[in-house]
């Protein structure tokens, strides 16, 4: 009898779990930003929600079928040059060419590439809202919420000229840090993004970051101008892009504060940092007989993330002459051509299991390019980082790493073996690096609800309630005289100041009145 009762339960629970289950229609952006958002596709859809992806024709990552999603494809014109291998070829030669400007090169290029990003996403979007069969089949759709990327805009339009709560999966915005738009940022002590500051700064860092703070401001502008046209002909002179993101119902932010230094936030924005994170599956053999192979002296891994397949010869042959003198294993993510100068104790692979291998108890050192993925898989096993930051956010992510004292940090433009044993081991023998890490691995896991749970929760609570407005902050609608209420300091001031000049009047006939009596009575 006990069988088919626990069967009929089982039947009835996986029934009124679908009947639960929302619709949720999902614009993502490609690389590695789509690894992270199909994590919690995935985990939506094990939760019986419906899951439609938005995705355009030429994606690399984003399958155009998948057990866990339905796909909407748009075609749109040829990617533009920002995607490919040329761009990030240009990016990785300015940083390993070391020229004072580089920074200042890297941003212009990055500038120009996201420029053409923008007109292509535009040609997408205009595509789709042009298309009266697509737009009245997504209308009827019913969805209960937008799930989107906020690096590209797509998502914030549909999400408005549906009705729909918008949920923002994001690590920052094309505007920068995710909290600069929504959230008060002192820039006294919060460091803009690129500045490569902490929240300790020193006068003149200050007067930089407030510099580079305001400059970002005239940098909203020139982003938001790219959607002019597009919202114009959709929408309308009084919808843009940068509203529309700050009135987003949630910020699923993927990172946590023992990563990111401590600043004022908002009730609608919720920390996942590591979500992505798991614990440590078994090895493949013949990676695990290879790590095994290391005894005492453990293993460095090293992998420079999915845009950086392989670096410049010279480079790799100082990069494997500097591991050949060490007594550690080497498993190297690397596709180029062996290097001449591998030792026997490194193994190169097209593609290694980045989190089973710094799960591992053998895992010495991570060598990285200071991706936040790879940054936050560190965090979570506890393993000491040698950063080799190439471009966009890594010189930032590492150097917060660098003031927590679990990393080391190498100019890649002054790389070579010397220099890079010296930081290997640096980070091996010095034990400080490992217990920093260590003791930020144990904070980021002391928390009652797995990061991944907690995205999900606040999905699903946008979905029961149809939106959260009550948690979004007003700010953002006021002007910049009535936010820091110079209007209200400059009327108290006139009011005082009227104050005064009635008492000066009173007191001067007053005076004026004892005078002449004074004069009269002599």
């Amino acid at each position: 009898m006990l069988a088919p009762v626990l069967l009929a339960l089982s039947v009835l629970s996986v029934c009124l779990s679908g009947a639960r289950g929302g619709k949720v229609l999902v614009f993502p952006v490609d690389g590695s930003h789509w690894v992270n958002m199909n994590i919690i596709i995935e985990e939506l859809h094990s939760r019986g929600h419906s899951i439609t992806v938005v995705r355009d024709s030429n994606s690399w990552y984003i399958k155009e079928e998948s057990p866990h999603y339905e796909v909407i494809t748009i075609s749109s014109s040829e990617m533009v040059e920002w995607t490919t291998n040329s761009f990030m070829k240009k990016m990785l030669n300015i940083r390993i060419e070391g020229k004072p400007n580089r920074d200042m090169e890297q941003s212009r290029l990055v500038l120009e590439a996201f420029s053409n990003m923008h007109k292509d996403i535009c040609r997408m979007m205009s595509a789709m809202f042009a298309d009266e069969a697509l737009m009245q089949s997504l209308q009827e759709a019913k969805y209960d919420l937008v799930l989107s990327d906020p690096v590209a805009p797509s998502g914030a339009f549909m999400a408005y000229h549906l009705k729909l709560p918008l949920v923002l999966n994001v690590r920052g915005t094309i505007f920068g840090d995710t909290n600069f738009l929504i959230a008060p940022s002192p820039p006294s002590y919060i460091p803009v993004f690129g500045t490569g500051f902490s929240d300790r700064m020193s006068f003149s860092q200050r007067v930089w970051n407030w510099i580079v703070f305001m400059a970002s401001k005239l940098y909203h502008k020139e982003i938001a101008a790219h959607f002019s046209d597009f919202t114009n002909r959709f929408f309308g002179p009084d919808v843009d892009f940068m509203s529309l993101l700050q009135n987003a119902d949630l910020w699923l932010v993927r990172y946590d504060f023992t990563f990111e230094f401590p600043r004022p936030t908002m009730p609608n924005v919720v920390y996942i940092g590591g979500f992505q994170c798991k614990p440590a599956r078994p090895l493949p053999f013949d990676l695990e007989e290879f790590v095994n192979s290391s005894g005492e002296h453990g293993v460095i891994i090293m992998s420079l993330g999915t845009l950086v397949a392989e670096l410049p010869s010279d480079l790799t042959e100082e990069i494997a002459a500097a591991f050949a003198q060490l007594p550690q294993k080497v498993i190297w993510r690397y596709k180029g051509a062996k290097p001449s100068t591998l030792g026997n104790n490194t193994l190169l692979v097209d593609w290694m299991p980045q989190n089973d291998l710094l799960g591992h108890p053998k895992t010495r050192v991570f060598v990285a390019h200071g991706g936040t993925n790879g940054v936050q898989e560190a965090i979570s096993h506890g393993v000491p980082i040698v950063g080799l930051p190439l471009m966009f956010d890594q010189p930032d992510n590492l150097f917060k790493m660098v003031v927590r004292g679990t990393a080391k940090v190498v100019d890649i433009a002054t790389l070579d073996r010397a220099v890079f044993v010296e930081a290997l081991e640096e980070v091996l023998y010095e034990p400080s690096y490992r217990e920093n890490m260590q003791r930020l691995s144990r904070i980021h896991h002391d928390q009652p609800m797995k990061p991944l749970d907690r995205a999900i929760f606040w999905i699903e609570f946008i979905m029961r309630n149809g939106g959260a407005p009550h948690l979004r902050t007003q700010s953002f609608r006021m002007s910049w005289i009535a936010y820091h209420s110079i209007d209200v300091i400059l009327t108290l001031l006139m009011a005082l100041l009227l104050l005064l000049l009635i008492m000066f009047l009173a007191i001067k006939k007053c005076c004026s009145v004892l005078f002449n009596k004074k004069v009269k009575s002599e």
